[in-house]
């Protein structure tokens, strides 16, 4: 058999760019000799379309669209994922499938077994599970189809759930020559790691080569990694697509190919840059502006922008106060430099200074505190969007996990923006992902790197002041927001005092009115604040 994987970056909703994007492959598929062609799943519509497939006419339009696909397949066969009508109506009335089209003819639809609903996974709100299996006839070859979540139950690495039965399990009695998994498994920091278990632990247990083709791209908050996997009856990796682009690969099942290492570093920077190019590129915007302070966290998102959106289509603002250190603008001016990057200054102590006139007399008697720093991150926010109105700029955010986890931020302030490119990498991930920028040569400034952590909103001001150290931080929120440890269990591990582990919970949640204002983040995580995590705004847990 020659197998071909259709690794593509669907949208959701754009029926006729994702049809024409399978009817391509399809054709390239068909010249470079395969028999069969694989795409991801719900390819047709996109993942995830949520509430779309609650409307009649986006079902009937993936249905015109798999028409279209049918009449193409001629002289091949295409496994593709779209949502269809539940036959016998069902609880839900629709399954989650893939249609299985050999040489121009419908052959039938495999069906979505498990259906998961915990993180950023609700299947079951809208599917009905699959209930029967089989295996179809493809180039003379037994073919299995799974799609996604099917292939981990038997895996036992699921987090958040369990399963009542195990659809690779059911399929052994089957004897299948050949599993294909259609996937949209959305990406996280070494998900790709756990993908590959997953799928060997399937193909030894069938004693037969598994293909898994993984949707690409960014579709709001979630972002796909790709990384399609070819994986041998022994349950070794044998070959992998490329990850965060597009990639078609006819697969010679009687080769092996050497298989790239993965660097978690490298891999969240082109997932950043991935999930900002298509956001933007998705909506219709061209154009992005950001608040360059001087500071790591500024310096990291203009990096990513830069390179996602071209350093022409990014405006850099320099927005200096009375507290602006020099070197933080020499900072902030050389970065802009090696970027390449246009760039404004506009000094806020016009602004500032008629704010606190105005208020004066309101504020009589009482010392300057907290309101006064926030009054010059509001007016910084109040900059950013008036050039976005009068330009058409979308605003980046650029506060990390760690210190909206800690509520160090201001509403209306630097919470502003479009998209908040790192609102899911901590701050430690921060310095990483700068020192992996610079390690051929130094583009963003030494100084920004080893200066302290600074809002400069008042005199001598650090991070510091506040907080405790970024290390600790990232820490509790590791163990705490993915691995659910208790305090006093974190407090054991790391040895920090209860008092301090509870004090940063208490932050946690007690700053969950602030986020949920916040712009749309990426998720590079498996417990990102902006998508896939459900806690209260009003609670007294701690």
């Amino acid at each position: 058999m020659r197998p071909f994987i259709a690794q593509l970056n669907p949208t959701i909703g754009d029926f006729s760019g994702n049809l024409n994007k399978v009817l391509d492959a399809i054709q390239k598929a068909r010249t470079a000799g395969a028999d069969l062609v694989l795409f991801p799943e719900l390819m047709l519509t996109g993942y995830p379309p949520q509430d779309f497939l609650l409307l009649p006419s986006f079902i009937e339009q993936a249905e015109i669209s798999l028409q279209q696909v049918i009449q193409a397949s001629q002289g091949i066969a295409v496994i593709v994922g779209l949502p269809r009508h539940n036959p016998d109506g069902g609880e839900k009335g629709l399954y989650n499938s893939a249609a299985i089209i050999v040489n121009g003819a419908l052959q039938g639809f495999q069906d979505k077994f498990l259906l998961p609903t915990y993180d950023v996974f609700d299947e079951q709100r809208y599917f009905d599970p699959g209930v029967s299996t089989q295996t179809w006839a493809i180039a003379g070859k037994k073919v299995a189809v799974t799609i996604c979540e099917d292939i981990w139950q038997h895996s036992e690495m699921l987090r958040y759930t369990s399963y009542k039965r195990d659809p690779i399990d059911e399929l052994i009695k089957l004897k299948p020559d050949l599993v294909v998994n259609l996937s949209a498994s959305p990406y996280n920091v070494g998900k790709h790691f756990y993908r590959i278990q997953v799928c060997a632990k399937a193909a030894k247990t069938l004693k037969c080569p598994l293909l898994l083709c993984n949707q690409v791209g960014g579709n709001d908050s979630l972002l796909f990694d790709g990384y399609s996997l070819y994986i041998g009856a022994d349950g070794k990796l044998l070959m992998q697509l490329k990850g965060f682009e597009e990639d078609m690969r006819l697969i010679d099942t009687n080769a092996t190919e050497p298989v790239s290492a993965v660097n978690d570093t490298e891999d969240l920077y082109k997932a950043l840059v991935m999930g900002i190019r298509d956001y933007f590129k998705k909506l219709g915007f061209t154009k992005a502006c950001l608040g360059l302070s001087g500071g790591v966290d500024s310096a990291l998102v203009a990096c990513l922008a830069a390179d996602a959106l071209g350093p022409g289509s990014v405006l850099a603002v320099l927005m200096p106060s009375r507290f602006s250190s020099e070197s933080s603008l020499t900072d902030a001016k050389e970065l802009a430099e090696n970027l390449g990057l246009s760039m404004e200054e506009i000094s806020i102590e016009a602004p500032f200074k008629t704010y606190l006139e105005t208020l004066k007399p309101v504020f009589q008697g009482k010392p300057h505190d907290v309101t006064e720093e926030n009054l010059q991150a509001r007016i910084r926010g109040m900059l950013l969007m008036a050039l976005s109105n009068k330009f058409g700029y979308l605003v980046l955010s650029t506060g990390n996990k760690s210190e909206l986890a800690m509520g160090y931020s201001t509403l209306y302030g630097d919470l502003c923006g479009g998209l908040a490119v790192i609102s899911d990498v901590t701050k430690g991930q921060v310095y990483a992902l700068c020192e992996w920028i610079n390690r051929k040569g130094r583009i963003i400034p030494e100084s920004t790197l080893t200066k302290p952590p600074s809002a400069e909103l008042r005199p001598n001001q650090k991070d510091s002041d506040s907080l405790p150290d970024y290390a600790i931080v990232d820490a509790v929120l590791q163990d705490y927001l993915e691995e659910h440890l208790t305090a006093e269990k974190i407090s054991e591990k790391h040895g920090y005092s209860l008092e301090l582990v509870k004090s940063l919970i208490k932050r946690i949640h007690q700053n969950e009115y602030k986020r949920r204002q916040a712009p749309p983040g990426l998720r590079v995580s498996e417990k990102a604040f902006s998508v896939g995590r459900h806690y209260p705004i009003v609670q007294r847990l701690i």
